[in-house]
């Protein structure tokens, strides 16, 4: 989008001050000038600078409005004045000053404002040709013209030149730095907004971010926990007629899960209060804490199995709580879809640069995925640690997980991992769905 200057009320009000300013000091240089005979014999009388000052006064007030039109009639009605020898040289010099730096300064049509210039340039020096060149004539009679390259006249005309190059180069040049430094405010005043906008929004974005990481957390949290004691405490009623031992064997792991739903709200809570930290520093679950998921799991009433195979390797902490998050909700998942005769494998795999989470439970036939909180917090978690996942479920009964997570030296810490269960050899390969 090109730049362009719009001048605000502020500015034209002050145009405005500037223009009584100068149709008062107008008056008094043409007071001045007709008593100092600036003219000599030849000077016009005293009231034709009156409609002259007027005319270039109320042009300045407009100069921002419309700067090309301006200059013009500044420059015009300067020529005119000086022809006529009205009494007045000083307001006159300054206002078509002010006219030609305006017209760099302000003017929105760059071109136009550069032809518009140096047109004013190219005419007002063919005016002071010609003026020197009638004063040159006038003067070739008397011997002090003719004495040398040097003479008074000539040096008074050399120094002509000189002041109106300097006067017209001052002006063209200002204005042209006047118009590059507003152009280059406005570019950093829009940057500026820009990076407002951007921080608002980042800002925004955090927020959501920070709402989704809550809202998977509570629902790994409570999903799991709820699912867990919502299985034992079916269990425990309906072994209470028949075997009070085992029913109150049970409920104390009931309150065993309830303890650990308190511990993890609490964890939970720390996160919240902490600042934002995609590290998840409060969490102290990690890969190792999947083997006690599993107990949980087959005291919970689902048979889990849990194989490490490959050599462990340290893992990041976001990575290790992802993966727990994630066969956290595959169970959870597979207690409350599965069926009652259902079973679970739990396999992690150890791989060059990743590691591999699988969980794969028998039970009834998926013939739909419907797509829940569960799932897409899955599937947030393996994007957030830079892996995928599937969700696909088994032709021959039950469902499958299998996520995918890098694993870098340079960006694993010193987490802490669990050795492989007693008697679960490490092996390569994946059992048969």
């Amino acid at each position: 989008m090109p730049f362009t200057r719009t001048p605000t009320p502020r500015e034209l009000r002050q145009d405005l001050l500037l223009a009584a300013v100068l149709l008062v000091g107008g008056i008094l240089s043409a007071g001045l000038s007709s008593l100092a005979k600036v003219y000599g014999s030849e000077q016009g009388p005293l009231w034709t600078a009156i409609p002259y000052v007027v005319v270039i006064s109320a042009a300045i007030a407009l100069r921002r409005r419309w700067p090309g039109p301006v200059a013009v009639v500044v420059s015009l009605a300067f020529v005119v004045a000086t022809s006529l020898k009205v009494p007045e040289i000083y307001a006159g010099n300054i206002a078509m000053f002010i006219a030609l730096y305006t017209v760099g300064a302000w003017m929105n049509a760059r071109r136009s404002a550069f032809f518009v210039r140096v047109g004013i340039m190219v005419v007002m020096a063919a005016w002071l040709v010609v003026e020197m060149y009638r004063q040159a004539i006038d003067q070739a009679a008397k011997a002090d013209v003719v004495a040398g390259m040097f003479s008074p006249l000539v040096a008074f005309l050399m120094l002509q030149v000189l002041l109106n190059v300097l006067y017209f180069g001052g002006a063209y040049y200002f204005g042209e730095r006047s118009w590059s430094a507003a152009r280059q405010r406005a570019a950093l005043e829009q940057r500026t907004e820009e990076l407002e906008r951007e921080r608002a929004l980042s800002a925004a974005q955090a927020v959501a971010l920070d709402r989704v990481r809550i809202a998977r957390e509570l629902h790994d949290v409570v999903a799991h926990h709820v699912s867990v004691m919502g299985v034992q405490a079916g269990a425990a009623r309906m072994m209470i007629p028949q075997d009070p031992q085992a029913a109150t064997e049970i409920v104390a792991g009931i309150e065993t899960s309830a303890r650990d739903a308190i511990r993890d709200f609490r964890q939970l809570l720390d996160t919240l209060r902490a600042p934002g930290d995609s590290e998840d520093v409060s969490s102290t679950v990690d890969i190792g804490d999947i083997a006690e998921l599993a107990a949980a799991s087959t005291s919970a009433g689902l048979p889990t199995r849990l194989q490490v195979i490959g050599d462990p390797v340290p893992v990041p902490r976001v990575t290790a709580v992802n993966l727990y998050r994630i066969a956290q909700e595959s169970l959870t998942n597979a207690r409350r879809h599965a069926g009652p005769d259902a079973e679970a494998d739990v396999r992690i795999r150890y791989e060059p640069g990743s590691v591999e989470l699988e969980v794969v439970n028998t039970g009834r036939v998926v013939t739909g995925l419907r797509p829940g909180l569960g799932q897409l917090g899955m599937r947030e978690r393996a994007t957030a640690s830079g892996g995928t996942i599937e969700l696909v479920p088994r032709p021959a009964g039950g469902f499958r997980v299998r996520a995918t997570l890098p694993v870098t030296s340079a960006s694993a810490s010193a987490y802490a991992l669990a050795d492989a269960p007693a008697g679960s050899a490490p092996r390569r390969g994946t059992e048969d769905a």
